[in-house]
């Protein structure tokens, strides 16, 4: 097996038309992804979507291209939401899908998620026989002549998914007489959600509906709810839905104005469920950066929460191992397996509807009953990720750190994925140490890290 030059945690993601996401990369994964899937007597058909950035013309074109070159054909459904991929992907019985989108980062990024058949994320395993593939293209098959594949462009897609999203919310309820803000951050559900809420019977009032291939997250969506705050409040609304730019995560705001993260979701879903008798082994599963005040909350309602590396596909992974259909992350990814094989915004928004419709409570009730133990995130960009074992003054400050915490809080400190970030995580009952802790962990790290950048440096 190679070592990975294009896949990260979630896909290959970079700025775009520079490495590794260029229209070369974009054609050498459709030539990939088409030369691995085809079966025996069998012309593959791969969907390709994308979300709203302005790169997604150069790159889908580029990927398309590549995809046909080998004789596969492909489906081209447009603009959809990354969860709307996965379920077309299995619902078209297409062989793979694509989505070209970077999610929640700004729109000179954009990325290349990878669905197989059946609708989950690939394997570490076959993304790195697509590595090799991509680095030896010698290798990828070759049509020519009547061989050559076709395109046939779907227009129906946000249609097909819409229905499906509204079947998620149970047969006995409608969202008559409620009203809903839903923030679609100018990117691929900005027709798909508002339909999804109105057609269900609310009144919507939606925001971040107008892409022009330059907004997408842009002071809005779920990484800016300061915009579903004002319009819950001024609308007196009954929620606040925030997606991202692909609408593979969430945060929601209750009628008060107050924010609901991926923690709370996980919470009050889970418990529900449970009361029903319907949450396997009584377990859920996080990641590592969900707050230690989940963990009590579900452990006083005798819910065992799991936890996993950072990364949606590590939940789901980790779900399907141990036969789990509720997951998430506090970033907002929420993971229903009965109902979607991997993040999706609008079903997570359905099933909290579910609960508030069965509890006839309110959202700021459900969602305040979980009370966390303080946080805090810091980012610092760094010019490289060395192994972090090997930085040996921030090793012997963090030992040091966490023997001072015990069991009164954690750190945890990891390399973004899919940015040139180091995130730094403290959880601690004294809400005053935790800058000071943060502070000074980030400033090794970028002393550490710099001089190793500096040292290699032609």
């Amino acid at each position: 097996m190679t070592q990975r030059q294009f896949f990260g945690t979630d896909g290959i993601r970079g700025r775009a038309n520079q490495a590794p996401m260029t229209v070369e990369s974009a054609v050498q994964l459709g030539r990939a992804v088409a030369t691995h899937f085809r079966r025996q007597q069998h012309r593959p058909k791969v969907l390709v979507g994308k979300d709203t950035r302005l790169s997604c013309y150069m790159l889908e074109a580029a990927l398309i291209a590549g995809i046909t070159s080998t004789g596969a054909d492909v489906v081209a459904v447009g603009p959809v939401p990354t969860p709307g991929i996965a379920f077309l992907t299995t619902s078209m019985r297409a062989d793979a899908g694509i989505v070209i989108s970077a999610s929640h980062n700004p729109y000179d990024d954009n990325g290349l998620k990878v669905f197989g058949h059946d609708g989950f994320k690939l394997p570490d395993d076959v993304e790195l026989l697509l590595e090799e593939l991509m680095e030896h293209p010698e290798r990828c098959l070759q049509a020519s002549g009547a061989e050559l594949g076709r395109v046939r462009r779907v227009n129906d897609a946000n249609g097909r998914y819409v229905t499906h999203v509204k079947r998620m919310l149970q047969a006995e309820f409608d969202l008559e007489g409620m009203k809903i803000v839903v923030d679609c951050a100018n990117g691929a559900a900005y027709r798909t959600a508002p339909l999804v809420f109105s057609e269900l019977g609310a009144e919507v009032i939606a925001l971040g509906v107008a892409p022009n291939g330059l907004n997408i997250n842009e002071r809005c969506g779920s990484m800016h709810p300061e915009g579903v705050v004002a319009a819950v409040l001024e609308h007196g609304a009954d929620i606040g839905v925030a997606l991202d730019g692909d609408a593979d995560r969430l945060i929601l705001v209750d009628e008060r104005g107050n924010v609901v993260d991926g923690d709370a979701v996980l919470g009050l879903c889970a418990t529900h469920l449970a009361a029903q008798d319907r949450l396997p082994h009584r377990t859920v599963v996080a990641t590592q950066m969900s707050n230690l005040g989940l963990e009590h909350y579900l452990d006083q309602h005798g819910i065992r929460l799991e936890r996993t590396l950072v990364g949606d596909r590590y939940v789901v992974q980790r779900m399907r191992e141990g036969g789990f259909t509720c997951g998430g992350e506090q970033s907002g990814h929420m993971v229903f397996l009965e109902h979607a094989t991997t993040g999706d915004g609008l079903v997570a928004a359905v099933q909290v509807l579910n609960v508030l419709l069965a509890t006839q409570r309110p959202l700021s009730d459900l969602a305040g009953r979980l009370h966390r133990v303080p946080q805090l995130l810091h980012n610092e960009r760094v010019a490289c990720k060395p192994p972090l074992e090997t930085l040996p003054r921030f090793q012997s400050r963090l030992a040091a750190i966490e023997q001072e915490l015990g069991r009164r809080g954690r750190v945890l400190v990891r390399y973004s994925g899919t940015e040139s970030k180091v995130r730094v995580m403290v959880e601690a009952e004294d809400a005053g140490s935790l800058r000071p802790i943060a502070d000074e962990l980030s400033a090794l790290l970028r002393d550490e890290i710099a001089a190793i950048a500096g040292a290699i440096e032609p």
